[in-house]
């Protein structure tokens, strides 16, 4: 329902943007169904033992049915990046600056807090506050000044008297006299009553001290050496990564092999891998494999894909491995290309409170890490049919092209095979143990060092890639929204039409729209009253799907025929003649195959987001019948991660 009573219903094509994340530590509060649990013991990275908090009893859970308690009420949380305005922006990142010294601190004593007060000016209550909220959502977002008044998920009681609880927590109950809890109880009451408070039930004075991390106890109540051998993690070589997703590693590379195409199982090309390691273990976090050179679409899809669980990413692929890596990284290391350079994934790493950090200048040796295990991954490579190899010399007389056998489905599952059940299981030189053994230590410790935890689990899946897929302002018109010259309509537009900008009544105001470069066919859009994606198709029904490279050939195409103005109907018969000179050529030429296959790939529509896909693949418009791809120069495209 929009705020002015009109109703549209889009069940599959609207959602709520949530950017909380589960985190699976013990003493945190989780959702499994309708039930609340509290957690007691991390077993392994596929399940906990949890405390039903009002039944009192214990059952196992799986981790990947775990939810957020709260994540309905991250209003604040559910804006799209580009929609905080400016000055709140700057809000948060000073706020976010205030406390960034602390954030990562596995164990914060008080006197660190008070030092930081006084170095920012900030009263020391309120850094505390910043650093509550921050850790609860992981986002810079967190941060952004909020409207006065109750939310859903905040405590219910009077924030005087909450203020009591968490001064006697902080002050009292974690101090090396370890008092009981029924003292910090007493003393709560105490406290109250010596300031006028209403006090709050022993209850829930309770439940505030059950959230007290077993970190945070042992830390705050004389046990420091103890926290630290228990967990704090060991150290690595490369500066900072001295536990799991303290540093992680992205770079490109050509694949040393030669694909075929699906169709006629003839030669296409080498498709590129973009992928993503954690320094500290050596484990590959990620990646993304296309036929196209990389660009910032690859960087997200290679973020997103680390971040996410891979558990419906194996059983897409049909490999049956372990691959337990999910979570947002302390800091994203890349070199300085132009696809990890763009404002938009620069302002997606600072709403995740990601670190972006470029390699210095001519100082190759801080790239060696990730160039390593690409290094080992193309050396298995040159095993396969098909193989370019590494060099002139190395080839020989072998002829690529005619021992290629793979597809490029063929090969993706063999490289997921290869990372989950070769490298991830081998010994590694560097780190004297294989990376999984390595992982694991820094997650979960061994008989000297435990390590910092299982990483928080993103909530929502499609929140994530929107956030690091490019965003574009437009207005409403009574047509819909023009993006690069295609227009787009749905019910969801119908409330903005021609809307004033409230900041500018001479002004139309700009919404914000996602797209993803593979599929134009249909863009995101953010509704800023009801905090929703809305996904809003071609106004023109007719028109197919097609990515934004096919789309630019397809207009360049009628601009060298002399057609300056450019309707979509030109462009659908553009892209029409486009496939059917393709359908004519893709057996007899290796580029019109490998246009073929692009389309191909574009259509499956997987993501990281969404690797097993709901519905089987719809055909194209009638009128284009089996026409693939284009033919015209081989575009620079984006491939599919699938």
């Amino acid at each position: 329902m929009s705020e002015d009573g009109n109703d549209f219903e889009l069940p599959n094509d609207a959602f709520e943007p949530v950017r909380q994340r589960v985190d699976v530590q013990v003493g945190n509060f989780v959702r499994s169904g309708d039930t609340v649990y509290r957690i007691a013991q991390v077993l392994d990275f596929e399940s906990v033992v949890a405390v039903g908090v009002e039944s009192g009893r214990s059952v196992p859970l799986r981790i990947g049915d775990l939810r957020p308690v709260d994540a309905k009420g991250a209003k604040p949380l559910a804006a799209d990046i580009s929609t905080i305005a400016d000055e709140d922006w700057k809000v948060a990142e000073q706020r976010f600056a205030a406390i960034k010294p602390l954030a990562n601190e596995l164990y914060l004593g008080r006197h660190q807090v008070e030092a930081r007060s006084k170095e920012v000016g900030v009263d020391a209550a309120t850094l505390y506050r910043w650093l509550k909220r921050y850790k609860a959502y992981g986002a810079v977002s967190a941060l952004i000044p909020q409207r006065r008044g109750w939310k859903t998920g905040k405590s219910r009681i009077p924030v005087f008297a909450e203020e009591v609880i968490e001064e006697v927590i902080r002050d009292f109950y974690l101090t090396p006299q370890r008092p009981t809890a029924q003292k910090a109880v007493m003393e709560v009451f105490r406290r109250c009553e010596q300031r006028g408070i209403e006090a709050p039930s022993a209850a829930t004075i309770r439940s505030r001290l059950n959230r007290v991390t077993e970190k945070q106890r042992l830390r705050g109540r004389g046990f420091k050496e103890k926290a630290k051998n228990k967990f704090l993690p060991a150290a690595g070589s490369f500066p900072n990564a001295d536990y799991p997703l303290a540093v992680v590693q992205i770079d490109h590379t050509p694949a040393d092999i030669i694909l075929v195409d699906d169709v006629y199982r003839r030669p296409i090309g080498r498709p590129w891998i973009t992928l993503s390691m954690d320094v500290y273990s050596r484990m590959v976090t990620g990646y993304y494999l296309s036929f196209d050179p990389p660009s910032e679409t690859s960087v997200a899809m290679c973020v997103t894909h680390s971040v996410l669980p891979k558990d419906e990413w194996l059983l897409l692929h049909k490999v049956d491995a372990q691959w337990p890596v999910w979570g947002f990284p302390k800091t994203i290391h890349v070199d300085n290309g132009a696809d990890f350079r763009s404002n938009n994934f620069q302002q997606s790493c600072l709403m995740y409170g990601i670190n972006l950090e470029f390699r210095p200048v001519k100082q190759p040796r801080y790239g060696g890490h990730i160039e390593r295990v690409l290094g080992t991954l193309l050396k298995e490579i040159h095993d396969l049919p098909g193989t370019t190899f590494s060099s002139i010399r190395e080839k020989d007389e072998y002829n690529p092209e005619k021992h290629a056998a793979m597809t490029k489905s063929e090969f993706e599952t063999w490289l997921v095979t290869l990372i989950c059940k070769v490298y991830h299981q081998r010994l590694h030189s560097g780190i004297g143990m294989s990376p999984l053994k390595k992982w694991e230590i820094g997650i979960f410790g061994n008989a000297e060092v435990q390590g910092t935890g299982i990483p928080p689990r993103p909530a929502n899946r499609l929140t994530v890639l929107l956030d690091f897929l490019p965003a574009f302002r437009r207005t409403v018109q009574t047509f819909g929204v023009t993006i690069d010259g295609m227009s787009y309509y749905a019910e969801a537009l119908r409330p903005w039409i021609n809307a004033e900008d409230p900041d500018a009544r001479d002004k139309k105001r700009e919404f914000i729209f996602r797209r993803d470069p593979r599929d134009i066919s249909a863009v995101w859009f953010f509704d800023p009253a009801l905090q929703q994606y809305f996904k809003v198709p071609f106004a023109d029904q007719s028109l197919p799907s097609m990515s934004i490279w096919e789309y630019q050939q397809a207009r360049e195409t009628l601009k060298r025929e002399g057609k300056k103005s450019v309707n979509e109907h030109q462009i659908l018969h553009a892209i029409t003649e486009l496939r059917s000179r393709v359908d004519e050529a893709k057996e007899k030429t290796k580029k019109a195959r490998r246009q073929a296959q692009r389309r191909t790939e574009h259509e499956k529509k997987v993501s990281p987001a969404a690797p097993m896909p709901a519905e089987p693949l719809k055909p194209s418009a009638p009128l284009l019948a089996p026409v693939t791809g284009l033919v015209e120069g081989d575009i620079d495209a984006f491939g599919d991660i699938a």
